[in-house]
């Protein structure tokens, strides 16, 4: 039986980046099965790109799961989306990101159950965000090194190797030596979707400030291992206001996130499931 793939892609009332996002998603060597669009509230701007891009691509199936407003829930509306897809496998990005053509075939490749892949991005400064065009995204301008280093992204050594710079057997190498921390970033990650149902998915308690992240330490803990794919999966990450930013709740967070870690926990009771399930 073929695996059936889909790509969850979160948003909330940023119908242009969306747009360009999507526009990447279609450029991919490999398509998924099915688009999900996870949307945390958007207005009816939003669900107007939704609908232009069906239009122009009647034969990819997109489904837009959608809840009311109530400030940043974005862990929630990925719970509605994993708890009603039909896929084998989940990958997640962010409305907010340019996929590499490559992308979604290098995290199929990696696809093993019991393990999650997660990778980094490149991130673009408000300027050259600004000007960026469905264009340069199809045409692939936005992933070309001489093109981010004149828009001055090149802040490291490692932001430059994340452009693949040298042949596909030198980055998996670096890759597997890098000693970085397989912590999930919730941008560009994908698994099994069996194995993000056996921790019980996202846990909705935390808000702007690490839900990936808490995520990822839970799937660890239950044997769910994560690889990383820093310099073989890049993308670019469009800039963007956060307002939603609160450090308390940040701080808040990181004591939850430091909990599950040393407790060792598995299950979140504020998951997929709202009650205490765990094994």
């Amino acid at each position: 039986m073929t695996m059936q793939v889909e790509l969850i892609v979160s948003t909330y009332n940023s119908p242009r980046a969306l747009d360009l996002c999507l526009t990447g998603v279609m450029a991919q060597n490999t398509l998924p099965d099915a688009i999900c669009i996870a949307d945390d509230g958007s207005g009816p701007e939003t669900a107007a790109a939704i609908a232009a891009f069906q239009t122009a691509w009647p034969h990819m199936p997109v489904r837009h799961v959608w809840h009311e407003d109530r400030g940043f829930e974005k862990a929630a509306i990925l719970n509605r989306a994993l708890a009603t897809s039909t896929a084998d496998f989940i990958v997640f990005i962010d409305g907010d990101v340019l996929i590499h053509p490559t992308f979604i075939a290098r995290h199929l490749a990696l696809a093993r159950p019991g393990r999650f892949s997660t990778g980094s991005l490149i991130r673009l400064n408000a300027e050259t965000t600004a000007f960026v065009t469905p264009d340069m995204v199809r045409s692939g301008l936005v992933f070309e090194r001489a093109w981010l280093r004149a828009h001055g992204t090149f802040d490291r050594i490692g932001t430059w190797l994340k452009t693949m710079p040298f042949p596909f057997p030198v980055m998996r190498f670096l890759d597997a030596v890098t000693p970085v921390q397989k912590a999930l970033c919730g941008a560009n990650a994908s698994l099994f979707r069996a194995d993000a149902l056996a921790v019980n998915g996202f846990d909705e308690a935390i808000k702007y400030g690490g839900s990936d992240k808490e995520f990822g330490i839970r799937l660890t803990n239950a044997g769910i291992r994560g690889q990383h794919l820093r310099y073989t999966a890049p993308l670019v990450h469009l800039d963007h206001p956060r307002g939603y930013r609160d450090e308390d709740e940040i701080r808040r967070h990181k004591q939850m996130i430091a909990r599950v870690r040393s407790e060792r926990l598995t299950w979140t009771q504020n998951g997929i499931l709202k009650q205490d399930l765990a094994p």
